[in-house]
């Protein structure tokens, strides 16, 4: 396990090199716009996103953001979370995942949350199972144009 490696994605390079992999969770996304996203979400939003790297490949990629609501009091959303297709199941979510908890104890954040799409039964699987996720809400949304 020493090969893995997480490090922080700063430069507009970094993000970019990270996009193949986030692509397959934000297939709605090409590559301009996950940039000008990105981008606006660190400057504004406190957004942070990481690489997982097996050696010098980026075999999963999350961003999150600390905040502080009343319900959740203080605590790390996690955006985004997605291992490379061909690399799922050789635990580099679950080390990704825990990394964001130890961030979140580290800088004094109570919890960490997510939401998940109603379709991805793995992943619910994945949060529930090994991750030890309680499901508490559920999320609504709705498009204003």
């Amino acid at each position: 396990m020493d090969r893995l490696t997480i490090s922080e994605l700063q430069s507009q390079n970094e993000i970019i090199q990270a996009f193949p992999v986030m692509n397959q969770l934000r297939t709605h996304l090409d590559e301009t716009t996950y940039l000008a996203l990105v981008t606006e979400a660190r400057e504004k939003d406190m957004y942070r996103l990481f690489a997982l790297y097996d050696q010098e490949e980026i075999v999963a990629v999350t961003g999150f953001k600390p905040m502080i609501t009343l319900y959740y009091g203080r605590f790390v959303w996690v955006c985004d979370l997605v291992t490379r297709e061909t690399k799922r199941s050789n635990g580099y979510g679950e080390k990704l995942l825990s990394f964001i908890h130890q961030w979140a104890k580290d800088n004094g954040y109570e919890s960490v949350a997510l939401s998940s799409g109603l379709n991805r039964t793995d992943a619910h699987r994945f949060y529930e199972q090994k991750m030890a996720y309680d499901k508490v809400s559920y999320v609504f949304k709705v498009s204003l144009d």
